[in-house]
């Protein structure tokens, strides 16, 4: 009988953050969640903040809950997060100022990159939409163009889940998965964009060694190990961005397109060479990557972000809906009364987000939401449109037809959006597993210890650990005519 393994998960998003204990025994992850955490940018004189001694401080509590539980030695632990946000470290391996928030990116951003370099050849070097405002080439081109002084000084870059494992190991590395999404990473070289980072005079030296997932990079520093109790578990680097993780845990077969739904949507197929093509780059397609060295070209929609925005302005007004509540008002609303394009910019940055949504309704002569129900269902049924729209595009990219989607993710929780999404696209929609971000994030580190050989059996123990439901779709005449509404936005 094979050892049972004890596996961390550290699945951080951009609202909240857990730690995930995984017990392996060779054929089934069982999952505990042990700690759980919010989390939440800052803003400061005018710059958005990710509070990274907090979150690294929640780590510790993570693996103190593990020595408190009582489960014995931990083999391993892996880190995930949301992508294009990193830390500068100077040349004594120190923290040089605060993590910056992707909330921050504008407009002007892509701007000034354009004027050096057209965005179609962008996107030929990168296979990342380049209308992004948040992707990493353009924060750092603005710290270049203000003369920042924290990249003049830094020595290196290290993007958010490899400056976490880097305070609890030492070590230093930069994951495939997240890398990818940068903007600076060419597919086809398989390394870092020199090209782009040079005619934007970025400094060569900060980008560190790009390691394949599963890289054994390190383990728990000594002086931790005496703090914390605990003995030297190795870090790896598992599929570190969580839409990599998340996509990696995805149970299904055949030609399934993947939602990984939570603050952002990302919506997308698997191929191993990265999709440079035209109709890609129309399509609003990233080419970011997965965990066994291929490519996910996806779309990425603002998600959750919009309904999670609404709740804080409930909150705000004393209306403190839980999760479920915001549900069951928008079940008793009528049925797409209004639609919203969800990737409008005015969605994009937080304040008042129901009036965003009435003044959007307003502006294009639609009814305005008046109910808390009415907004509630207005942001679901547009957002299981943009589905549609995300998965005809695929179609068009690859010129194959998607047979089904797979929603994994905090969103996959949402019954009600789940049957709104088969609806919508008039494909089956499969939901699970909701933690999937921490599932591949815990058997990316079976693998890497040779506990699992390869993605199918990777993907047989998801299927024999986790439960999945199916939903079927009943496209009507009026799931339709929502979807033209919607199109005639988009022009």
């Amino acid at each position: 009988m094979k050892k049972q393994r004890n596996l961390l998960a550290f699945d951080l998003g951009g609202s909240n953050g857990r730690a995930i204990l995984g017990r392996f025994d060779g054929e089934k992850l069982e999952m505990t969640e042990l700690h759980r955490f919010e989390n939440h940018y800052i803003e400061m004189n005018g710059v958005f903040y990710w509070d990274i001694a907090y979150l690294y401080d929640q780590l510790k509590q993570g693996l103190i809950a593990f020595k408190q539980g009582g489960y014995g030695e931990l083999d391993s632990f892996g880190i995930d997060t949301w992508g294009v946000d990193y830390g500068l470290l100077d040349k004594n391996g120190h923290l040089v100022g605060l993590p910056r928030s992707y909330r921050l990116g504008v407009q002007a951003d892509i701007d000034a990159v354009k004027e050096k370099i057209p965005a179609d050849v962008l996107y030929a070097r990168s296979g990342i939409d380049t209308t992004l405002t948040f992707n990493t080439l353009y924060q750092l081109y603005r710290r270049k163009r203000e003369g920042d002084a924290a990249l003049e000084v830094a020595e290196k870059l290290l993007l958010t889940p490899d400056l976490l494992g880097y305070f609890l190991t030492g070590a230093v590395g930069a994951e495939y998965s997240i890398a990818t999404t940068t903007q600076l990473y060419d597919p086809t070289a398989k390394d870092w964009d020199w090209a782009t980072i040079d005619e934007l005079e970025l400094p060569r030296h900060i980008f560190p060694k790009i390691d394949p997932t599963g890289t054994i990079r390190g383990h728990l520093r000594p002086e931790l190990c005496e703090e914390l109790g605990l003995n030297p578990a190795a870090f790896v680097a598992v599929g570190s961005h969580d839409t990599a993780s998340a996509v990696a845990a995805i149970p299904g077969k055949g030609n399934f397109a993947f939602c990984s739904s939570g603050t952002f949507s990302l919506v997308g197929t698997e191929t191993e060479q990265a999709v440079l093509s035209d109709t890609a780059r129309d399509e609003g397609i990233s080419n970011e990557g997965t965990i066994q060295g291929g490519f996910r070209p996806l779309r990425t929609i603002i998600g959750l972000w919009v309904i999670q925005e609404c709740r804080r302005n409930w909150q705000q007004a004393g209306k403190n809906y839980s999760w479920d509540e915001i549900v069951e008002l928008a079940k008793q609303a009528e049925p797409l009364r209004s639609v919203i394009d969800m990737d409008a910019p005015e969605f994009y940055a937080g304040g008042d987000m129901v009036q965003a949504i009435k003044d959007f309704c307003k502006r294009t002569d639609q009814p305005v939401p008046e109910t808390d129900g009415q907004v509630a269902r207005c942001v679901y049924e547009s957002l299981a449109l943009k589905y549609r729209l995300a998965l005809e595009g695929l179609e068009r990219m690859t010129g194959k037809s998607i047979d089904s989607m797979n929603i994994v993710g905090g969103g996959s929780r949402n019954k009600l959006l789940n049957q709104m999404a088969a609806d919508a696209t008039g494909r089956p929609v499969t939901t699970g597993p909701v933690e999937g971000a921490a599932m591949g994030n815990l058997l990316a580190q079976a693998k890497a210890l040779g506990d699992i050989a390869d993605m199918d059996a990777l993907r047989e123990v998801v299927r024999k650990s986790e439960a999945v439901e199916t939903y079927q779709p009943d496209p009507t005449p009026e799931w339709e005519a929502a979807y033209q509404k919607l199109t005639t936005f988009l022009k």
